[in-house]
């Protein structure tokens, strides 16, 4: 009966992380549709559009390297917090450091990685604003 609870716990848990998952992408999903629905009823009704708002309600103002950089840092401030958590749960069960501190430092590494693209990205997305488009 143990084999079969801990399947069950396991299936319930990937099903739970399934289902966000589906929810997050169908969200995401209706929002866009509800932005576009506005731009429609808009332009419908006669109402002049201009070039900020257009951006504004389509999401064409975002700056990836912005998102990139708050994910690195965040992820760079986790990876300490990961470290301990493995001190912590060393003093109850010895094995368990060195896999958590693996993990850390995965967790350092991705991080220096989202930074690095975060810098690539403005730089890419500065050469794209000063080169003419043709």
């Amino acid at each position: 009966m143990e084999g079969l609870g801990a399947g069950l716990v396991a299936l319930a848990f990937w099903g739970f992380i399934a289902s966000v998952v589906v929810a997050g992408i169908w969200y995401g999903i209706r929002e866009r549709q509800a932005q576009h629905e506005t731009l429609r009823r808009m332009i419908d009704s006669g109402k002049p559009i201009d070039q900020t708002l257009m951006d504004k309600v389509l999401g064409g103002d975002r700056q990836v390297h912005r998102d990139l950089r708050i994910g690195g840092l965040i992820v760079l401030c986790a990876a300490p917090g990961m470290a301990l958590l493995g001190w912590f749960i060393s003093r109850i069960a010895e094995p368990a450091l060195m896999p958590l501190l693996g993990v850390a430092a995965l967790m350092v590494f991705v991080g220096i990685g989202l930074l690095a693209a975060s810098r690539a990205a403005e730089k890419a997305s500065r050469d794209e604003t000063r080169s003419p488009q043709v």
